[in-house]
């Protein structure tokens, strides 16, 4: 877990800050490895044993005054008692103290809230990609599946859809790769008439990719772009060859969601779709119009109120929804050079907790090697983030690729993300409140509380056996980062050990956040790097 604040000293009071004019926040990865100095965390097992204050909720760290059969919370200064067996618990010798009196940088096992996933529990992706589209397209998209497979754990389930005007679903696990297509309608609700569920069974549609990676290499090459089809020739066939140029998006990946959400909690607790698209859907639900906004290549503020590119449906935040209650993840890969309203788009990736890439030329596209490195990075799933500031200061604004809890003031839920997805956070002081020389230093605890795969191996003894499979399990974990910073009275100290990379990035954040509606910015990076 990285946290690299804006100013290494912390102002003394608003006033130095104003005059200062620098920003005054945090940038937190709350997945990464390690800390922003390469240090990792004190690991341990009984995550539900650490004392929580009953006043802030915040909980208990090196930070902490400790007593006898009490501790101090060091955000609130609250006095909490300690349970007979926690009082034993830290009353050992130092050489076996647990997690929490050894560092304040704790990531702690939370046995029990896996729930029966887990049991067992399998790794689910799926490629969604565009027939309307081209030859180079589609060679570009083959060999970042390609370059997928290899990134996958053993016994990861894998499957392939394409759409159209059409839905594909393929079936790999026999001698000869099958398709089976289901046709989108063409009026504005698009729903599909008949289940995918009853298309093709869902054991069916997703293989096993350590006994199937040869026979998905196969089915990938089969794929052909709906313009290489034979063109229609008779009057009958006009219409249908009207329609090679068609993208339903909107309704395959609606369908693709709902025929995922009927394993979810069964076969899988986290399904991640990777969908490779070479222009705006411009059939069926959730069609775009590509060219309602002019030159797309300059900015235009478009009315007074300085609104840029407005989303032109709800379609896809709707989905967004959808996709996360089904435990379902979309990385959005965008190979195309002409207008696709990414706008609309990137909720679909963002609020699901996924990706957004856009490549420009196929030719010098480097997707291969970006999706290898995507999934050769640890993830985590179904997390919460919470930051707790001491007393005299409070978060103003958060951002980042979360959407608040609808009860708890600065809780964030986090579909999924991976060591390198970064939340940014602004402060500013509580009202006439001030660190002085007489309190206490500014206290940020970070809790983070996520699930991540965890990979057994072959349970089979018989390796020759193909029909022996790889087992997971789900592990629930906690991880808690509290950091007591220094302050300064002297604006010099502000400008000396200033971090200008998240100066840089809260600003960003700041200016594009006032002029543009959250839901309107599409020039942030939809994900940061290590900063």
């Amino acid at each position: 877990m990285a946290a690299r604040p804006s100013l290494f000293y912390f102002p003394s009071d608003a006033a130095l800050l104003d005059s200062s004019g620098l920003p005054w926040g945090v940038a937190v990865t709350p997945f990464s490895p390690t800390d922003e100095r390469g240090s990792p965390p004190v690991t341990g097992e009984e995550g539900h044993l650490l004392p929580r204050c009953t006043s802030c909720f915040g909980y208990f760290s090196t930070h902490c005054s400790l007593h006898r059969w009490s501790w101090t919370c060091p955000i609130c200064s609250e006095d909490n008692d300690l349970s007979a067996d926690a009082a034993a618990r830290y009353a050992r010798d130092g050489s076996h103290d647990p997690p929490e009196l050894r560092s304040a940088f704790v990531d702690l096992l939370l046995p029990g809230e896996e729930g029966d996933a887990a049991a067992m529990t399998t790794p689910v992706y799926v490629a969604a990609i565009d027939l309307s589209s081209s030859e180079e397209f589609l060679e570009l998209v083959k060999s970042a599946l390609l370059a997928a497979l290899e990134a996958l754990s053993p016994g990861s389930l894998f499957g392939i859809l394409t759409f159209s005007s059409k839905i594909g679903l393929y079936d790999v696990q026999g001698p000869i790769p099958i398709v089976k297509n289901v046709f989108i309608p063409p009026d504005s609700d698009g729903t599909i008439l008949v289940d995918l569920k009853d298309v093709m069974p869902f054991q069916s549609f997703l293989a096993p990719v350590d006994t199937c990676k040869d026979s998905i290499a196969r089915a990938l090459e089969t794929i052909k772009p709906m313009s290489s089809w034979e063109m229609a020739t008779t009057a009958s066939e006009v219409q249908d060859h009207a329609l090679h140029h068609t993208r339903g998006f909107g309704a395959a990946l609606d369908a693709l969601v709902n025929y995922l959400s009927v394993e979810y909690g069964t076969t899988f607790e986290l399904a991640r779709i990777f969908v490779f698209l070479s222009g705006p859907p411009n059939y069926g639900p959730g069609q775009l119009d590509a060219g309602s906004n002019g030159d797309h290549n300059s900015v235009k503020v478009v009315d007074s109120d300085h609104t840029l590119l407005p989303e032109q449906t709800s379609f896809y935040k709707n989905l967004a929804a959808s996709a996360v209650q089904a435990g379902v993840c979309v990385d959005l890969f965008a190979i195309t050079n002409e207008y696709t309203d990414l706008t609309s788009l990137k909720v679909l990736s963002v609020e699901s907790g996924g990706s957004l890439f856009l490549y420009s030329n196929p030719d010098e596209s480097t997707l291969p090697q970006d999706i290898y490195k995507m999934l050769s990075r640890p993830y985590a799933f179904g997390c919460v983030l919470r930051l707790r500031t001491s007393s005299e200061f409070k978060i103003a604004d958060s951002y980042g690729h979360f959407f608040p809890d609808p009860q708890y003031v600065h809780v964030q839920h986090i579909n999924c993300c991976d060591s390198f997805a970064s939340y940014t956070y602004d402060f500013e002081f509580e009202k006439d409140s001030q660190f002085s020389r007489k309190s206490r230093p500014p206290i940020l605890q970070i809790a983070f509380k996520y699930t991540t795969i965890v990979h057994h191996g072959d349970t089979s003894d018989d390796v020759s056996n193909s029909g022996s499979r790889s087992r997971f399990s789900l592990q629930r974990r906690l991880r808690v980062r509290t950091i007591q910073y220094n302050t300064t009275a002297n604006i010099w100290d502000l400008y000396d050990f200033v971090d200008p990379d998240v100066v840089m990035t809260i600003l960003v954040h700041q200016d594009w956040f006032i002029l543009f509606p959250a839901h309107q910015c599409l020039a942030l990076p939809l994900q940061f790097r290590p900063i």
